[in-house]
């Protein structure tokens, strides 16, 4: 009667939810039969066979699937099985009885009661089946001539250019050639404020485009792409098992001898058929089998929706108990791209004239020192070249209007001007321009931090993650600067990924539940290593994503204090579910046994029982509305 018991792996198929639909039309019918023959006999008692026969016909409609169910359940036990067991030797002792109205109502309210418990998991299917269809769409392909040829995403590879209108879904992650716009992610990233996009940026697949014409680089499509991945990840989480409805499984047959032992002695103590029916439907777990995954499903649900994706309902617990963090610097603290720190032109020079040369020369190699000069100088000021020449390692040199220009390293001008003076102390990239045989300045680059990284850091010791560690492969000065910045106190500078994974393990040993955050491959071993991986998705390695237990696509540090609040409230909204299912199990049980749920003792059983079901999902619910305003 219960999804799981019709699909060992936990997802409904379309078939599935039509039989849903269908047995929704059977317990119609069963419920006008069962009215049809309860009037007949009221107005007829002396034809009290033709009333049985209708009440009888009404228990077929709903019982047979009953029993078809419980027999599939002997094949495949789970949880949900020992409800189908329980409720079909509940029918077959009111047919042994000859109860034809406890026959006719009990699988009746169980079988209402269950699909209101399938529309849950339903629900999550949904969400995923909404997310697919962000993956289907067509786009505009730009040929070699030049000409835009319409095609289905699905058939885009990486290197395609296309090109994205005002309106269109963004057919496939990819890179901006041309163009600058507004693009709504919160599909993909939660956040609800457009991402102005411009080229070189990034951008992914189904996202809008709400402005703007932009033309594309394709990079990832189908399921390698971020939103494939999303995908890959909610339905492998939708249907893990939490560790606490593994832990009812392995008793669960004890559980049932348990309950039909009760039963037995029940009716021996009484001779009372509807005590001893009472008890097998009053002991049916399922309030208690499903306080955890409807529970874990809106907490991942919710995560998605903030840009969180969980890889199960373990991770998920795990969360909640963590008192400690170590991060990478280098793409998780900091950007991962070098930008314009300082311009220090010579007296007399101008910083825009100086900006404008460097970013012309920066064009012209692709060093990531190069590359991050490009976008200091709007290219318009940019000055013409010619004879461009580059020197590994060391710059570049090319002729202008005004003179031979050099850009690069203190050794490679120093090779131009006699008089050069010392490079400034500084912790990132510095190059310095000479032009004409005159030395013009020099240009300072750094990593830039996250603006949100002291919040997300201070956050997390606001929830008692106190034990702070940043772990970097980068140098102990730049490491100490990003510290203090984001308020770490301790740092250990020029790791390698061996060194980083040893690190971790030392946490742990020492007592820590350490979540460990990062974004490279040089990261993937300690991610793997914490009691919780988490890795960046904007711009994090593909190895790093596969490590990681939980992966933050829009790169929002931000979103670590809200991993730990959402799990903190979904395991108190788990504590409050079990109890709820454990307590009114025991409680309906042993009103059953002692007899005092009446003559109707059964069917009052299976109404109390979806009682406690409907308090559970609607607890589990709640957690629905956890919002955040960040």
């Amino acid at each position: 009667m219960s999804t799981d018991s019709m699909n060992p792996g936990g997802a409904l198929s379309h078939q599935e939810q039509r039989n849903i639909a269908q047995r929704l039309i059977l317990a119609m019918l069963a419920s006008g039969t069962l009215i049809l023959g309860l009037l007949w006999r009221a107005l007829a008692p002396e034809q009290v066979a033709v009333a049985d026969m209708l009440l009888g016909a009404a228990s077929l409609m709903v019982g047979i699937p009953v029993l078809r169910h419980a027999v599939y359940s002997l094949r495949y036990p789970d949880l949900h099985g020992i409800t189908d067991q329980l409720v079909a030797l509940a029918l077959l002792g009111a047919w042994a009885t000859g109860d034809m109205l406890t026959a006719a109502l009990l699988p009746l309210i169980m079988t209402v009661g269950h699909i209101l418990e399938e529309r849950s998991v339903i629900g999550s299917q949904e969400a995923i089946e909404a997310l697919s269809k962000l993956t289907r769409s067509r786009a505009r392909r730009v040929a070699a001539d030049g000409k835009l040829h319409d095609v289905d995403n699905h058939d885009l590879v990486a290197g395609d250019i296309v090109e994205v209108r005002a309106g269109d879904r963004l057919p496939a992650d990819g890179r901006v050639l041309e163009g600058q716009a507004s693009l709504d992610t919160a599909p993909i990233t939660g956040e609800s404020v457009p991402l102005e996009v411009k080229p070189g940026m990034d951008v992914y697949g189904g996202a809008i485009n709400l402005d703007g014409r932009l033309r594309i680089e394709v990079t990832r499509t189908g399921e390698t792409s971020t939103l494939g991945r999303v995908i890959a990840l909610m339905q492998s989480a939708e249907q893990a098992s939490p560790p606490i409805t593994r832990l009812l499984e392995r008793h669960a047959a004890r559980y049932l001898l348990l309950v039909l032992l009760i039963a037995a002695s029940t009716w021996f103590l009484t001779q009372n058929n509807q005590a001893m029916l009472a008890v097998l439907v009053a002991a049916c777990p399922c309030a208690l089998v499903l306080s955890a995954p409807a529970t874990s499903i809106a907490g991942l649900t919710v995560a998605a929706r903030h840009g969180i994706l969980i890889r199960g309902a373990a991770f998920l617990e795990e969360l909640a108990e963590l008192n400690a963090v170590i991060i990478d610097k280098t793409g998780t603290l900091t950007h991962g791209r070098l930008q314009l720190h300082e311009l220090r032109p010579e007296a007399g020079e101008s910083p825009e004239a100086l900006a404008a040369l460097a970013a012309s020369l920066g064009t012209t190699s692709n060093h990531p020192v190069s590359c991050a000069l490009v976008n200091i100088a709007p290219q318009g000021a940019w000055p013409a070249l010619q004879n461009v020449h580059e020197y590994q390692g060391l710059g570049v040199s090319a002729t202008t209007a005004a003179g031979e220009a050099w850009l690069g390293r203190y050794a490679l001008l120093a090779t131009q001007v006699a008089d050069l003076p010392p490079e400034p102390l500084h912790d990132g990239p510095i190059v310095g321009l000479v032009l004409a045989g005159r030395f013009r300045g020099w240009i300072l680059l750094a990593d830039s931090l996250r603006e949100e990284a002291h919040d997300a850091m201070a956050q997390l010791r606001d929830l008692g993650l106190h034990q702070q560690l940043l772990l970097t492969g980068d140098r102990l000065t730049v490491a100490q600067r990003i510290a203090k910045k984001v308020g770490i106190n301790q740092v250990i500078a020029g790791a390698l990924p061996a060194d980083k994974l040893h690190q971790v393990k030392e946490q742990i040993d020492n007592g820590f539940r350490p979540m460990v955050v990062g974004d490279g491959i040089n990261d993937s071993l300690a991610i793997k290593a914490g009691v919780v991986g988490v890795a960046i998705g904007a711009g994090g390695s593909d190895i790093a994503m596969a490590s990681a237990d939980i992966v933050l696509i829009g790169g929002d540090l931000r979103r670590l204090g809200t991993c730990v609040r959402l799990s903190r409230r979904c395991r108190r909204t788990l504590h409050i579910n079990v109890m709820i299912g454990l307590g009114w199990t025991l409680v309906i049980v042993a009103a059953a046994a002692f007899g005092w749920l009446g003559a109707s003792g059964a069917i009052i059983a299976a109404i109390l029982h979806n009682m406690s079901t409907l308090l559970v999902l609607g607890n589990a619910g709640r957690l629905l509305r956890f919002e955040e305003n960040m």
